[in-house]
């Protein structure tokens, strides 16, 4: 077990990289348009199916209970299946765009908009299997929280870890390689075993970031709303609303823009240009 001063130096080094990312994403911030996509089409299918599912549903987005009928259950879960499916699908494929256009800047290359979106169409059929495969596993643990909501949800966010960080290299496996998604949760498990302990701080590292990113703009809009009074506060609303859709964005990227450069590194086994060597031997050596 890692002591104090193994944490903090991971979370140092997370940081760092999270700085590199970002020195990325400035060259090249058409990439930032590949999320902006993605949140307008998961907002279209999560309208579309929010309201279906709360159409056929009298207590609204909660789930059937245990002792309803089995066609309103697997009506419920089939719909819930589909918009996971979807939602997978927008992600991944947008994704893809940013680690095309990542990989390229890493290789040297001067990465352009239709770069990430000629690959992302070129592996269709690969990441239409990702979503089927991670819309099963999504559905089979909101299944588990369903039946028993404090148990169940334990197991289930558990499980749900363990799937995140299993899968962590799995999108860039997918893209650079062509593999299959059962091939690349294969391999990206592999790659884990040497880069597990940087992956789980990496995570906390960003969650960090985010949090005191997003504090600037929370303190402010406090201030503002106590200077201009809720009579007023469209704006403020607005502004705190661009504000936090712009974090969004460019954490997005960063996040795979990261993910990009440790598998490059594992498996290359060398730094990508303007990357540190130690920082990503470091992430991508034994926890």
């Amino acid at each position: 077990m890692l002591g104090s001063t193994g944490i903090f130096d991971r979370i140092g080094n997370t940081w760092s990289l999270i700085g590199t990312s970002w020195d990325l994403v400035k060259k090249d911030k058409e990439m930032l348009i590949f999320p902006l996509i993605s949140g307008i089409c998961l907002l279209l299918v999560l309208g579309s199916f929010g309201l279906g599912i709360m159409d056929s549903q009298a207590q609204g987005w909660g789930p059937p209970a245990r002792e309803a009928p089995l066609s309103e259950q697997v009506a419920y879960y089939g719909k819930l299946f589909i918009f996971y499916f979807c939602a997978y699908f927008i992600i991944m494929f947008f994704n893809t765009g940013i680690v095309t256009c990542a990989v390229i800047r890493m290789r040297g290359g001067d990465p352009t908009l239709m770069d990430g979106f000629r690959v992302a169409f070129a592996r269709v059929p690969l990441l239409l299997g990702w979503a089927l495969l991670s819309a099963t596993v999504g559905l089979i643990l909101r299944i588990i929280e369903d039946r028993s909501r404090t148990f169940g949800k334990i197991v289930s966010s558990l499980l749900g870890m363990a799937w995140s960080l299993t899968t962590f290299l799995a999108l860039p496996i997918l893209v650079v390689e062509g593999k299959g998604p059962f091939a690349a949760v294969k391999q990206s498990t592999k790659m884990l075993k040497d880069t597990w302990g940087e992956q789980l701080i990496g995570g906390f590292g960003f969650g960090l970031l985010w949090f005191v990113c997003c504090l600037p703009g929370l303190v402010l809009f406090a201030v503002v709303v106590m200077l201009v009074g809720l009579a007023n506060i469209l704006v403020p609303v607005v502004l705190l609303a661009v504000y936090m859709i712009v974090l969004a964005l460019v954490f997005s990227v960063m996040q795979t823009v990261f993910q990009a450069a440790l598998y490059y590194y594992a498996h290359d086994s060398v730094a990508p240009p303007g990357w540190d060597l130690g920082l990503l031997a470091g992430a991508v050596g034994p926890a």
